[in-house]
């Protein structure tokens, strides 16, 4: 089974079998597709095995945004690196992405 994590996170996942896409409305497009049975997911921060990417995503509330992530199936992550300026999570599969205060909206 394909997990469809990013989707409810950004809301403009789309994609078909074991291919999904996030397309923002400027045209960028991030595509994703699932490694094999030997997947072993990232230990962050540590090295051994590193994440092969990372995603912030910008929210006003970071509070409000770790519900909502939260709630979609990710976990906090033990290391908090960012004081009051972001948060770092990890999605189902173990791969790190944050939270970031945007004070600009």
């Amino acid at each position: 089974m394909t997990s469809r994590f990013p989707a409810p996170a950004t809301e403009t996942a789309a994609g078909e079998g074991d291919w999904v896409e996030l397309r923002a409305d400027g045209g960028a497009t991030i595509a994703f597709q699932p490694v094999g049975d030997d997947y072993r997911p990232p230990q962050w921060p540590g090295q051994d095995h590193p994440q092969q990417l990372h995603l912030d995503f910008d929210v006003v509330d970071l509070d409000r945004g770790e519900e909502q992530v939260l709630a979609i199936g990710a976990r906090k992550a033990g290391h908090q690196p960012g004081g009051d300026g972001f948060r770092v999570y990890l999605d189902p599969a173990g791969h790190p992405f944050c939270l970031v205060h945007d004070a600009s909206a």
